[in-house]
């Protein structure tokens, strides 16, 4: 079978290259698009694969071989609704596959896109009025257009159902995997020594935008009262943060709460790691990785008790209304001084964080492919 797939969320980086490797800084699709190539890469050897990019693939690509090939090409605009469009048209594909909300103009019958979450139709006044459009009138357009459409949740999968009216034999769910990490562990005093954390925390992790809940966040973390805590948030500047950035101030925690957004894969694993817990309570995920990332490290979680994130941490996580305060601060206390509750919600996580994988989600996909 041959197989072509549009590579470019995995090469032109949301958040830019890391200042260290070069390497894109990939979250969301791009993270999701880049593992899935390296894992089929890895155990697909039967069919023929091309990857159209719309710049050179970087250092951390697999290498190009007789199955696995790179179609480099560039467009004037809109290089996957018109660039790419011109590029399949002589391309002699059984499937293509978008790991992202489009399809180009033209492209063969057996289609299949990715869709993560459809937050713009619950939070249409938390995106740019052109991005909102584009997700709106190219999303529907890809929707119809598609002969399959892969998802990251059931909850996801339901909104789609709900908003689109599409068949649900047409939506097929594949759960994200976890990057493998094995570099070594930071201990304690490196992280203290890089970042200048010198207490106990909770840690956040995901982009600084609305959606993340981080005001109410910071609100309850300010009614524990705890001076030996701190919070750490760690994360890219999303949109209409102001907000955010002013809310330590506003809760009087300003020395209390630390924003980072220049931290590697090799340091976050140490954060989870160090953390007195994980919290995410958020108003809306397509599936909440980082839920499962920090169940991985032996981090207690905390999140919310809606959308996706029920499957994401299944038994093993604490859940909250993400709407009030109090309930996140209560919650919050509670894991704080129950230590048997901790060491609970360790050991559920390690077992919930097994059943996610990069290969199993692959392996999924390509299941999907072929079933075209």
């Amino acid at each position: 079978m041959k197989i072509g797939i549009n590579g470019y969320e995995a090469v032109v980086p949301r958040f830019g290259y890391d200042k260290d490797s070069g390497l894109p800084n990939r979250v969301g699709s791009g993270e999701f698009c880049f593992q899935l190539l390296l894992s089929l890469y890895s155990f697909d050897k039967k069919n023929e694969y091309s990857i159209y990019l719309p710049i050179k693939p970087s250092d951390d690509f697999p290498r190009s071989t007789d199955q696995w090939r790179y179609k480099v090409f560039s467009a004037k605009k809109l290089w996957t609704l018109i660039g790419l469009s011109k590029k399949l048209r002589g391309e002699n594909l059984d499937v293509f596959f978008s790991p992202t909300h489009y399809l180009p103009v033209i492209s063969p019958k057996k289609s299949i896109i990715a869709i993560f979450d459809v937050s713009y139709l619950h939070f249409p006044n938390l995106f740019r009025k052109k991005d909102l459009y584009q997700l709106k009138a190219w999303g529907g357009f890809s929707i119809k257009k598609s002969a399959k459409i892969i998802t990251i949740s059931k909850a996801s999968k339901s909104d789609i159902i709900k908003a689109y009216g599409v068949n649900p034999d047409k939506v097929a769910v594949v759960y994200p995997g976890l990057k493998l990490i094995n570099t070594p562990l930071l201990s304690m005093e490196n992280l203290t020594k890089k970042f200048g954390i010198s207490k106990k925390y909770i840690l956040f992790v995901g982009t600084i935008q609305p959606r993340k809940n981080i005001v109410r966040l910071i609100e309850a973390f300010a009614k524990l009262k705890n001076e030996s805590l701190e919070l750490v948030i760690v994360g890219k500047k999303g949109w209409q943060y102001k907000e955010i950035f002013d809310a330590p101030k506003k809760f009087e925690v300003d020395g209390k709460v630390r924003f980072l957004d220049s931290v590697s894969d090799d340091e976050l694993s140490s954060f989870y790691k160090n953390a007195e817990f994980f919290i995410l309570p958020s108003l809306y995920e397509g599936f909440g990785l980082p839920v499962i990332e920090a169940m991985s490290y032996g981090c207690p979680v905390i999140t919310s008790n809606i959308s996706s994130l029920p499957e994401a941490g299944g038994d093993a996580a604490l859940y909250v209304d993400p709407n009030s305060v109090t309930d996140i601060a209560s919650k919050m206390q509670k894991l704080l001084n129950d230590e048997e509750l901790k060491k609970e919600l360790i050991e559920k996580g390690y077992k919930q964080a097994k059943k996610f994988s990069w290969e199993k989600s692959a392996k999924e996909t390509l299941r999907v492919l072929e079933s075209l």
